[in-house]
């Protein structure tokens, strides 16, 4: 009888038991033909919150926990010796969730030896990297057996790149739990109810993820100041400009303005479920353009219908099952949102088109078995 392969898997978001629904859906998928062992820090600084290891319930892969230092600055990042240690063990294939340019890529890439190596990135933006980084991307990706592109805009940008292009590749996106993230009404009414909301009442957009301007805030809330239909607003999430969204939500004294922060990702799907519809709109900088648009999945997987800007991959995360606006049109995103906020005919329309979407295609089980097929290719 062939002996399964042996899978290592290794990433600093899988600190968070959430993120560990792939190696799960790994090892299920891969019964009997991959044995699947997850790297994970002990303690991560977060980019909302400090995060110590979490559990995940009937976890189907081996679990190990590392030391991870100075985790407040991604490209520095480094993994400790225990890490180095588990590489003594025979391993078929090792999946690095770091991108092959920063220190825990490289350390990874040096670790791994002359085993097949996967790196998985998120980089949709070809860019010119500095000392030591160019050298780490270079020689880790010599050490490649391939990679996967998180996103379509993360191919286009990298296919052709030294280093890339000899190697095979695939896209495969970020997944979503089905299960946590999934449409549950008497949830989203409690949270509406603790906001000291009434029903009935004004459709809510909300807003998850980073308080930052790249995220498109400041759009977002021009876009509210002029729409003419009752709403109200729930912004989930935290950073710098938490100070700027509270003294504009100051604004309203109706309270129809609320502002959440320090929400664990397990606590998500209730908050989002108290949503009418989700407005994302990123707006691309020069040295940054989105990479996913996970709040998307997430809330396409809660039934919530949802809006996104042009900027990077949301598009092709959206497709045809939500609105597509222009990232720098004002008006355009005014009439977006009021038109959605006044139909919630068009609005259920959009959230039953995002429910397949979110289960078809990003569903944690689908993209699992597309990793898989990809190691099979390669081992």
């Amino acid at each position: 009888m062939t002996r399964p392969r042996r899978l290592l898997t290794i990433g600093h978001s899988y600190v968070v038991g959430l993120n560990r629904r792939l190696p799960h859906e790994l090892a299920r998928a891969g019964a009997g033909k991959w044995e699947v062992t997850a790297v994970a820090p002990e303690f991560m600084h977060g980019d909302l919150r400090p995060i110590s290891l979490e559990a995940f319930p009937n976890e189907a892969n081996r679990l190990v926990s590392v030391r991870a230092y100075l985790t407040r600055r991604p490209h520095v990042m480094a993994y400790g010796r225990s890490l180095r240690r588990l590489f003594a063990e025979p391993w078929d294939l090792i999946h690095c969730w770091e991108e092959p340019y920063i220190v825990a890529g490289g350390q990874i890439a040096r670790w791994a030896g002359r085993r097949r190596l996967v790196y998985y990135t998120f980089q949709n933006i070809s860019k010119r990297y500095w000392p030591p980084f160019n050298w780490i991307e270079q020689s880790s990706l010599a050490r490649s057996a391939g990679w996967l592109a998180a996103g379509h805009t993360v191919e286009a940008a990298l296919a052709d790149r030294c280093g890339y292009a000899a190697k095979p590749h695939r896209v495969i996106p970020l997944g979503v739990d089905v299960d946590a993230f999934r449409p549950d009404p008497t949830a989203g009414a409690q949270i509406r109810r603790s906001r000291g909301w009434t029903e009935p009442g004004a459709p809510v957009i909300g807003y998850l993820g980073r308080f930052i301007a790249a995220k498109g805030l400041p759009m977002l809330m021009a876009a509210l100041d002029s729409i003419r239909t009752p709403w109200r607003a729930l912004f989930v999430g935290g950073g710098p400009m938490e100070a700027e969204l509270r003294l504009w939500a100051g604004r309203f004294a109706d309270g129809r303005v609320q502002l959440v922060t320090g929400v664990p990702h397990d606590a998500v799907p209730q908050y989002l479920n108290a949503m009418d519809a989700l407005v994302a709109p990123s707006q691309t900088t020069p040295k940054w353009k989105e990479q996913l648009g996970r709040m998307l999945i997430e809330a396409m997987a809660c039934g919530v219908a949802v809006i996104g800007s042009d900027s990077g991959e949301i598009p092709h995360v959206i497709g045809t099952s939500g609105l597509v606006v222009a990232e720098a049109d004002p008006a355009a995103w005014t009439r977006a949102i009021g038109d959605l906020s006044e139909s919630p005919v068009r609005r259920a329309q959009l959230a039953a088109a995002g429910l397949d979407r979110a289960r078809t295609e990003f569903a944690w089980p689908v993209i699992a078995r597309k990793h898989l097929e990809f190691f099979d290719e390669l081992t």
